[in-house]
């Protein structure tokens, strides 16, 4: 469920542009992209549920948040861009550039299948855990080995955004997985599964949710550094432009070298069976949601079929928007969500020794980082729909660290320091 077209394509463009730096960028990627997932899981479980964690700040937010972080790995962004891109790896290169008859066919059959097998969550672990996961790991151990034995010059210099400041960048370069948001809400979907086995108690049921996602965290790091080092290894064959070049292109490079004309065709089942196990994971996740949260609509009960039949058309339609469209949207967006989470499981961390003390560092940290994040966010979105705010803009990159998208670290701690002092001034009135 964790692994996606993102989760395949930015390690391995990652690589063939930092090249010999890319062992400080793979650490800088997995820390955000599977360490933080990991704390998003253990968060979840421990706080009793996304809900509970976020109404720290206030339940009205939780309530907000929730459905925001919910539209965007699902029917938004995630779920189309499973479609566009395993279409783009797999069909594109046989049906061509810009062909919208085929994509339409194409998405129609995805999601489709898609949608069949989301009817029943509570049995992912048999349809994805035992058949299609272990397959997408072999195809992967495929092109490693295939890394390991074929010919290639030495490892070059870093370039692009890679050449200062690799580990800053790969930690970036890690939001657009969208595994932290993800991991927020699949804890729903594992519970259920793990409740199959057996595993009803409550606490049980919470301590075998957190093994899974430290479990599932241990892989990820194994692949992120194959899949960066197969990055590496196409760079040196061919170099990668990081303006047009994405990490299919990389793939794709490496393995026609490798296996010639059938290379092609093996990439495109890759993306094919990643996308499918994250589109099925992400319907399952959106129905449940929506069908616990939204039990009835205008006065009409809607069961999580129809949620499903919801959430697959709906991402149906966008898909075919294409994804370079999908990409560019939901980068401000990614930009904007990711540092309000990270501060939710950061503070989740240290709760029995600073949290619970000072309460009240939630309600201002995340305030004031959400009000950073989301004005950033709809700076950048009027830019991309062609309604630049230009002198705004550049006030903006005038800030510190905001090149390497961290500026919203100030607010952050700007926010610890005031819920501090608002905790300690409102014990002192309680304690009077």
């Amino acid at each position: 469920m964790f692994f996606g077209a993102g989760n395949l394509i930015f390690p391995p463009l990652m690589g063939a542009q930092a090249q010999s730096a890319a062992l400080p960028a793979t650490i800088g990627f997995i820390v955000s992209a599977v360490g933080l997932p990991i704390l998003g899981v253990l968060a979840v479980a421990s706080a009793g549920g996304f809900e509970h964690l976020a109404s720290r700040v206030s339940p009205k937010f939780a309530a907000v948040l929730a459905f925001v972080i919910i539209m965007a790995i699902g029917p938004c962004f995630a779920i189309p861009r499973t479609a566009t891109t395993s279409y783009e790896m797999a069909i594109t290169p046989f049906a061509g550039e810009n062909n919208r008859l085929a994509l339409l066919l194409y998405s129609i059959v995805f999601f489709a299948l898609s949608f069949l097998l989301s009817q029943h969550p509570e049995k992912l672990s048999k349809s994805l855990g035992r058949f299609m996961g272990p397959l997408l790991l072999v195809l992967i151990a495929v092109m490693f080995a295939a890394c390991i034995f074929i010919g290639h010059a030495s490892l070059g210099k870093p370039f692009g955004d890679y050449a200062h400041g690799s580990l800053i960048y790969g930690f970036v370069n890690g939001y657009q997985t969208m595994d932290l948001l993800a991991a927020l809400y699949f804890g729903i979907v594992i519970s259920a599964n793990i409740s199959q086995f057996g595993v009803t108690e409550t606490k049980a049921n919470r301590r075998e949710t957190g093994i899974a996602g430290t479990g599932a965290g241990i892989l990820l790091i194994i692949i992120y550094a194959a899949l960066s080092f197969i990055g590496a290894v196409s760079g040196s064959i061919k170099s990668a432009n990081g303006k047009n070049d994405t990490g299919a292109t990389v793939l794709t490079n490496l393995t026609t070298s490798a296996f010639g004309s059938i290379g092609t065709a093996f990439v495109g089942l890759i993306f094919v069976l990643a996308c499918f196990n994250v589109c099925t994971g992400l319907i399952s996740t959106c129905a449940t949601y929506f069908e616990n949260t939204f039990p009835t609509v205008f006065g009409h009960p809607v069961r999580y079929r129809a949620w499903s039949v919801f959430f697959a058309v709906f991402s149906f339609i966008v898909s075919n928007a294409g994804l370079s469209a999908i990409i560019t949207v939901s980068l401000p967006v990614l930009g904007a969500l990711y540092p309000i989470a990270i501060v939710l499981v950061l503070l989740n961390l240290v709760e029995k020794p600073f949290s619970s003390r000072f309460p009240r560092v939630y309600f201002w940290t995340v305030l004031l980082v959400a009000l950073f994040t989301i004005f950033d966010c709809i700076v950048k979105l009027l830019a991309v729909f062609g309604l630049p705010v230009t002198s705004v803009s550049q006030a903006l990159a005038t800030l510190p660290l905001y090149e390497a998208q961290l500026t919203w670290l100030i607010p952050a701690v700007v926010g610890i320091v005031i819920g501090i002092v608002d905790s300690l001034i409102r014990h002192g009135r309680q304690t009077r």
